[in-house]
């Protein structure tokens, strides 16, 4: 599971990413690249639970990954459920960009941004804490969703820079996971 898990936090955070450049990049959406960011989305609530049970799996008797993280990873992946159906509505009503989206889906993007942010800085402290996956990640997430928060009427190169620390987080725990999964590989193999 720690390599299906790593992958997907590492490949998924990249489309996302590569999304948003292409976004910045055309001034806007697309087709190509609403579905880019729609595949990055719909990963998102099935390799953040993964990355907290992983996280579980590989912590030392103490840490403190349990209750904090398990909230914070499902009310990050319940969010994002919500976001992924945004891009839908995005492809199926032609949205031109960010601000033309926000005029027709608030105020529960703020709503689902707020669960986001709580959930986000949740799981990055449970992170941090437990130490099985880079502490940085953890504190990454907690500033990245803070961040992504903070941008969300910014300018696109700045809620870009937002959104890639963000995707940076996912991408070290995916690494670690990565790691872990070899170690278990080798261990029993």
């Amino acid at each position: 599971m720690a390599r299906v898990v790593g992958w997907a936090a590492v490949v998924f955070s990249v489309v996302y990413v590569l999304s948003d450049l292409i976004e910045l990049a055309q001034g806007g959406f697309s087709t190509v690249q609403l579905v880019l960011t729609y595949a990055a989305e719909a990963a998102i609530p099935l390799f953040v639970p993964g990355l907290w049970a992983v996280q579980r799996r590989w912590a030392i008797v103490g840490t403190r990954v349990g209750a904090l993280g398990l909230a914070g990873s499902i009310g990050y992946a319940y969010a994002y459920v919500f976001f992924t159906g945004t891009v839908l509505y995005s492809l199926i009503e032609r949205s031109r960009d960010w601000t033309d989206l926000l005029a027709h889906v608030e105020p529960w993007m703020t709503v689902h941004g707020a669960v986001m942010v709580v959930a986000g800085v949740c799981l990055g402290i449970a992170v941090a804490r437990a130490g099985v996956f880079p502490r940085w990640s953890g504190y990454a997430l907690a500033a990245g969703v803070v961040l992504v928060a903070a941008t969300n009427s910014a300018p696109d190169p700045l809620r870009t820079v937002a959104a890639t620390i963000r995707a940076a987080a996912f991408v070290g725990m995916g690494v670690a996971s990565l790691r872990l999964g070899g170690r278990a590989g080798r261990v029993s193999g």
